[in-house]
C-alpha cells in the first residue's frame, strides 16, 4: 500500500491503521474527501479503502489544495496528541505515579465496524475505555482475542427464524499491526507458547493501536498447532464448555507470557470479567517461581489487580465442572506449591459443597480492588457473593461500585457536537464531566435542537431503508421481509427504539403484551407511533430465538401498517443510526437483572429520551424530569405479576404522557415541553454517565491506589 502513496499524503497509511480516526470527525472527514463512495461502500474502513483506490485519484489527491490543508490539519492533530503526554489529565495530576502501564484483560473489544471482534456491551465498555484512556493520557496497554471469524452475521429467515452466517476476517483490510517479526502472508507467527493440557499451544499477537494506547490481540491461527487448535479463537462465546476454558486459558495465561515476552511491565492488572482470571494465577505462578510461598505471592498479586464485575444473573457467570478444571491444571498447582483441594477451592466459595470451578469467584478471591458496574449493582453483587467473605455484614462486603460511562466523543453524533460548540464553547471535548458547563443548554434555541433531531431521524430511517433494499435486491427477500424491516416507517411518527442482546430477561417483549392495545397506540390517525427492534440472540439459545422471531411475526403483521421493524445484524454502526435517531430509547429488564447497561446514556446524550425500568444505570440516572420510568422499584412478587404491571404502566405512559407531549407543538412545529425534557436529560446524563468521569474513578479509586503497592521499596 505504501508505495502506491505518492510522497506527499503517504501518512494516509499510518493514520488508517491507528484508530484514532474513529473518533476524530476531521479524521474521518479526511477519509471521505479521499473518495466518498469507496468510503461509504466500504463500511467506513480506511485500510480497506485504500486498498481499493486508484492511483489516479491518490495522485489526484496529492495537489488538491483543499484537501492538502485538511491532510496537513489532521496529521498535525495526530502527531501532538502522540508527542503530547506530559500536558494530559494523568500526567499532570498524577506525574510519576505508575512504573508501568495499566494492563486491561478484556475477552472482546470494540473499537469501530471495520474490526468486528466484538459481540455487545462488554466490549463496547472495553473499546470506550481504551479510547478515554488515550483521551485522558492513561498509560494502558489492552489485552484480547483477535477472532478470525468475530460475531456472527445475522439474518432473519421468511419465517423469522435467526440465521447466523460467519465471516472470515481479511487481515489485509482489518486496522490491525503484526507483532511478530515472523510472519506469513496472512497469518501472525508464534510469539509465545502455553500448555493446554497436554499439549502445548503457539499463539501470535496482533497489536491495534488507538494512538497512545496499544490493544494487544492473542492469535491461535499460527503454524504448529493442531487444526482444532487453530479455530480456538476463530469465535467469540462458544457454547462448548471445553473450548471455552481452553480460551480462557489461554487469554489469562498466554496474555500475561505475551505482555512478557513484549518487554511491557504493567503496574495494575485489570479484569474485565471473570473471563480473565487465569491472569492472576499466572502471575501468582510466576512470584512462587522466584521462591516465595503461594500466600505471599497471593497476597502480592491481589495488592495490584483489579477486577470488574458486570454479572447480576448467576447464569452469566462462567462456571466449569471440576473434571474439567482437574484436565487442564493438574500439573498446574504443584507450580503454586498448594494441594489439589486447596486450588479447587480457589474457584468455590466456602463453605459450600458446590461441584463447580467458579471464574467469578476465582476472580473476587484473587484481587484487592473490585467493583460492580453501577450503584445498584453493587447493592446486588454484595448480596450474590457476600459468601466468601462471611465474616463480614452484607453491605460491608468488599466490592465496591463505578457507574459505567461512554466514550462521548464516539457516541454524540457530529450534528450535536457542532450545535453544542455552537452554543456552549469550542472547549466541549474537555469538559463532558463538568456539571457546570452542561448548564449553558438553556443557550440552545428549541427551534435548532429539534432541527438538528430531525436531521438525525431522517438519517436513521435513510440507514434502514438503505438495509431494506439491500434486502430485496442482494438476497431477493419477500416482500413480508422488506416490511418487517422498515420499509414503511415515517420520519414524522413518534419512534421508539429497542435494540439489545434478545435473551428473556432484557424482556424485549414487554411492549407486545397486548397485541391489540399496541396496534391501537402505533396506528392512531394524527399520532402515530412505530418501534424499531434490533439485536441478536446467542446461536445456542433457542428460547430467545423464538422471542425473536415472536417479535418479526409482529413485525409482518399489516394490521401494524408497517409500524413495526426488525433490523436484521444489529452491529456499532447501526447503532449510532439509533441512539442517534429514535425519539423514545425503551428498556424493560427484569429488575435487579441489568448491571449497568450504556446504550441508554449513548440515548440520552443525543437528545432522546429514556423510557426504562428503573435498574442499573438509571436507578442513579433519573431524577424525574430527564425521562420516565415504568413501574416502581419494588421487585414484584412472581415474573408474570411483575409483566402484567410493567406492561400496563408502560402502555400508560405512552397513552397519556409521552405521546400527547411529543405532538403537542408550536405553530412552527416544536414540541417545546418535549425539549424542555431533552436538555434536562443532556444536561444532567452528559457529565455523570460520561467515560472521562467513570475512568477518573478507576484512576483514582482503583489504580492509584494498586500502584502505590507496586511502588513500595520493598516490592
Amino acid at each position: 500500500m505504501k508505495e502506491k502513496l505518492p510522497e506527499r499524503i503517504n501518512r494516509l497509511e499510518e493514520l488508517a491503521n491507528n484508530l484514532w480516526w474513529s473518533w476524530h470527525p476531521q479524521a474521518r472527514d479526511l477519509f471521505r474527501a479521499l473518495d466518498y463512495p469507496l468510503w461509504r461502500l466500504g463500511g467506513h474502513n480506511p485500510v480497506r479503502q485504500l486498498r481499493e483506490i486508484s492511483t489516479d485519484k491518490l495522485a489526484a489527491a496529492a495537489t488538491d489544495p483543499i484537501f492538502l490543508n485538511l491532510y496537513d490539519t489532521v496529521i498535525s492533530a495526530f502527531d501532538a496528541e502522540i508527542s503530547d503526554k506530559d500536558s494530559s489529565w494523568f500526567a499532570t495530576k498524577y506525574p510519576d505515579t505508575l512504573d508501568g502501564p495499566i494492563a486491561y484483560f478484556s475477552m472482546e473489544f470494540a473499537i469501530h465496524n471495520s474490526l468486528p471482534i466484538y459481540a455487545g456491551g462488554l466490549g463496547v465498555l472495553a473499546g470506550d475505555m481504551c479510547k478515554e484512556a488515550c483521551d485522558l493520557g492513561l498509560p494502558l496497554v489492552g489485552v484480547g482475542f483477535m477472532y478470525p471469524q468475530g460475531y456472527f452475521h445475522q439474518h432473519i429467515s421468511a419465517e423469522g427464524w435467526q440465521e447466523e452466517m460467519y465471516e472470515q476476517l481479511d487481515f489485509d483490510e482489518a486496522p490491525i499491526n503484526p507483532i511478530n517479526p515472523v510472519l506469513r502472508s496472512k497469518w501472525c507467527g508464534p510469539l509465545i507458547q502455553i500448555e493446554l493440557g497436554d499439549r502445548h499451544l503457539n499463539i501470535g499477537v496482533w497489536q491495534v493501536r488507538l494512538c497512545r494506547v496499544n490493544i494487544y490481540l492473542l492469535c491461535c491461527d499460527v503454524e504448529g498447532n493442531m487444526p482444532q487448535d487453530r479455530q480456538l479463537c476463530a469465535r467469540l462465546y462458544t457454547a462448548d464448555q471445553e473450548q471455552r476454558i481452553q480460551q480462557e486459558i489461554t487469554l489469562g495465561i498466554g496474555g500475561v507470557r505475551a505482555l512478557r515476552a513484549l518487554g511491557i511491565t504493567p503496574s495494575v492488572w485489570h479484569a474485565n470479567e471473570g473471563h480473565n482470571a487465569f491472569m492472576m494465577l499466572e502471575r501468582v505462578k510466576e512470584e512462587v517461581e522466584k521462591g516465595v510461598t503461594f500466600t505471599e505471592a497471593l497476597k502480592k498479586v491481589q495488592a495490584n489487580t483489579v477486577f470488574t464485575t458486570h454479572t447480576p444473573v448467576a447464569a452469566g457467570h462462567d462456571v466449569f465442572p471440576i473434571p474439567l478444571v482437574e484436565k487442564y491444571f493438574h500439573d498446574y498447582w504443584d507450580s503454586l506449591g498448594i494441594s489439589r483441594e486447596a486450588f479447587l477451592e480457589l474457584g468455590q466459595q466456602d463453605g459450600t459443597s458446590d461441584p463447580t470451578f467458579n471464574m467469578t469467584v476465582l476472580a473476587l478471591k484473587m484481587t484487592g480492588h473490585r467493583n460492580a458496574v453501577s450503584q445498584l449493582h453493587g447493592q446486588v453483587t454484595r448480596r450474590m457473593w457476600h459468601g466468601i467473605w462471611p465474616e463480614v455484614k452484607e453491605d460491608e462486603t468488599p466490592i465496591s461500585y463505578i457507574t459505567n460511562g461512554i466514550h462521548m466523543p464516539t457516541w454524540v453524533a457530529l450534528e450535536m457536537s457542532r450545535l453544542y460548540e455552537k452554543h456552549l464553547g469550542q472547549d466541549v471535548l474537555k469538559r463532558y464531566d463538568d456539571t457546570n458547563f452542561w448548564e449553558l443548554l438553556v443557550n440552545i434555541p428549541d427551534e435548532e435542537l429539534w432541527a438538528v433531531h430531525q436531521i438525525l431521524k431522517r438519517k436513521l430511517i435513510g440507514a434502514v431503508m438503505e438495509r431494506a433494499r439491500q434486502c430485496s435486491t442482494e438476497r431477493e427477500c419477500m416482500a413480508r421481509q422488506v416490511l418487517a424491516m422498515g420499509a414503511l416507517l415515517d420520519p414524522n411518527a413518534l419512534t421508539i427504539g429497542i435494540a439489545r442482546r434478545f435473551t428473556a430477561y432484557k424482556r424485549p417483549d414487554l411492549i407486545l403484551q397486548d397485541v391489540e392495545r399496541l396496534k391501537r397506540i402505533v396506528t392512531d390517525r394524527w399520532h402515530p407511533v412505530q418501534i424499531i427492534f434490533a439485536g441478536k440472540s446467542h446461536p445456542a439459545d433457542l428460547p430467545s430465538k423464538q422471542l425473536l422471531r415472536h417479535v418479526y411475526t409482529l413485525a409482518i403483521d399489516r394490521e401494524f401498517q408497517g409500524r413495526i421493524a426488525f433490523i436484521e445484524d444489529y452491529d456499532m454502526h447501526m447503532a449510532h443510526y439509533l441512539v442517534q435517531g429514535v425519539d423514545v430509547w425503551l428498556n424493560t429488564p427484569r429488575r435487579r437483572y441489568e448491571a449497568s447497561g450504556t446504550s441508554g446514556m449513548k440515548a440520552s446524550v443525543n437528545g432522546v429520551l429514556h423510557l426504562s425500568v428503573q435498574d442499573g444505570w438509571w436507578y442513579e440516572g433519573y431524577n424525574g424530569t430527564n425521562g420516565w420510568t415504568i413501574g416502581n422499584d419494588l421487585e414484584a412478587c412472581n415474573p408474570e405479576e411483575e409483566d402484567r404491571l410493567d406492561s400496563e404502566s408502560l402502555y400508560r405512559r405512552l397513552e397519556e404522557e409521552i405521546i400527547p407531549l411529543y405532538y403537542q407543538r408550536d405553530r412552527a412545529g416544536v414540541p417545546h415541553g418535549w425539549i424542555r425534557m431533552v436538555k434536562d436529560a443532556i444536561g444532567t446524563i452528559t457529565p455523570r454517565f460520561c467515560a472521562r468521569r467513570m475512568l477518573k474513578e478507576y484512576t483514582e479509586q482503583m489504580y492509584i491506589p494498586a500502584a502505590q503497592y507496586s511502588k513500595t521499596p520493598e516490592h
